[in-house]
């Protein structure tokens, strides 16, 4: 049973209100974006590179990080660098981290921007539900296997894009698979946030010597690509219906360049914000104990040991299996 509070409510009032705006620059700085071809990753590369940032791409299509590099180059005059991996394969991930491991000593910014929403039930080959893995278990692996470089910046930011679609809850630790339950595609997606807002609380307990400071962001109700994965009538009823309600999602770009950038956020750690604004997210992914627990599922189901991210900010591990040691 999902427990509800006037809280959960709050988010009616973000909608409208003002919202916070950063003009700090970001020359120097190196910011790795999965996600960054369309939507709300685009827009969050597009207002970096505006920034001066440098720029890494994660995109499981080299066509399109092609385009959008060519495209922030011409108009920018960034310098941007597209790496491919597929987050339905964890494989994938390792070797997108070992390849940025091997070219930047210092990563200032990850934002972790990848999302997925089916309306069927799908597994991946490391045996995940598929929504599951792409929305949390990847991200999670990414942001622990660049952890070192992270720390070694002056000040490192992780930020997951989540969403208010959490409150639709779904998470069963019985059942991550959905096995034992009829799949309905919201209440996966919902599960997959809850679990990336309390494994980003849990990283900002745990690593709070590091400097590096986590955040999860609800990007607003704007329009996106997520879910052109479905069927024609999905996404007949997303662009004829839904879409005509969400806005730009030049807004998420700016959000996200706020938590970048802003310099009275070098230490807000463990917040879920609403565009740029502190909310509160369900009670649910606020429970310590499930923390604790969806923190343990998420080390196994990537493989990695308890002990993992004091190794990787002593630098005591390797990329490619991920283990924890040397």
């Amino acid at each position: 049973m999902i427990k509800y509070t006037k809280d959960d409510m709050a988010f009616l009032k973000y909608r409208h209100a003002e919202q916070r705006r950063s003009d700090a620059s970001m020359a120097g700085k190196v910011c790795v974006i999965s996600g960054a071809t369309s939507g709300v990753g685009l827009e969050a590369a597009k207002r970096l590179a505006q920034g001066s940032c440098e720029l890494v791409l994660i995109s499981r299509s080299l066509e399109k990080a092609q385009a959008v590099q060519a495209m922030l180059m011409k108009e920018y005059d960034a310098k941007v660098h597209i790496l491919t991996a597929d987050f339905s394969r964890l494989k994938d991930v390792r070797k997108a981290a070992e390849q940025i491991n091997a070219r930047w000593d210092k990563l200032d910014v990850l934002i972790n921007s990848a999302g997925l929403h089916c309306t069927r039930r799908h597994m991946t080959v490391d045996g995940n539900e598929m929504v599951f893995q792409v929305n949390h278990l990847a991200p999670f692996l990414l942001t622990a296997l660049l952890i070192g470089p992270l720390s070694r910046s002056s000040q490192g930011r992780v930020i997951q894009v989540n969403s208010e679609g959490h409150r639709f809850g779904g998470l069963n630790l019985q059942d991550l698979e959905w096995k034992k339950r009829p799949y309905i595609g919201l209440r996966a997606y919902g599960a997959s946030k809850i679990a990336q807002i309390a494994v980003v609380t849990e990283l900002a307990e745990r690593l709070r010597s590091t400097g590096i400071t986590f955040n999860t962001m609800h990007p607003g109700g704007v329009k996106t690509n997520i879910g052109n994965n479905n069927g024609p009538l999905y996404r007949a009823w997303m662009r004829l219906i839904v879409q005509r309600f969400l806005k730009d999602p030049a807004i998420s770009g700016e959000a996200l360049y706020y938590l970048s950038a802003a310099p009275e956020l070098a230490s807000t750690s463990g917040q879920y914000f609403y565009l740029t604004l502190q909310a509160q997210p369900l009670l649910t992914a606020r429970d310590e104990a499930l923390r604790t627990a969806i923190w343990a599922q998420t080390l196994q189901r990537v493989g990695l040991m308890p002990e993992f991210f004091q190794c990787a900010v002593r630098g005591e591990f390797s990329s490619e299996d991920g283990d924890g040691h040397s």
